[in-house]
């Protein structure tokens, strides 16, 4: 993958990120910029996410942690580097865990 392609995926992942933040009812706020963007929950906790173009990787730092994830072309996803787990059930189960959020990304 390319650092172009890779930006792609990662703006593109942001951005169907923030269309479904914006149509939660809570008081969570975010902000993106600079390739990361920063969710805060009401209780003040933070899960932050960034692009590392060095490594072409997806970082997502939570209570439980940080975590990085590489796309499969083969799948088609973002996956743990530690576990293969997807990335997007494992933003739902954290968005729930973190901040009593139910997301989805459909």
């Amino acid at each position: 993958m390319t650092e172009s392609e890779f930006n792609e995926r990662i703006d593109q992942l942001f951005y169907a990120l923030e269309l479904r933040l914006d149509e939660i009812d809570s008081n969570m706020d975010y902000e993106a910029g600079g390739g990361v963007l920063t969710l805060e929950f009401e209780s003040g906790s933070t899960m932050v996410f960034s692009r590392q173009p060095p490594t072409k990787q997806l970082w997502l730092a939570t209570r439980a942690g940080g975590f990085h994830f590489e796309f499969d072309e083969s799948l088609n996803e973002w996956c743990n580097t530690r576990d293969r787990s997807l990335f997007k059930p494992f933003v739902v189960d954290q968005m729930k865990e973190q901040g009593g959020i139910e997301f989805s990304w459909e």
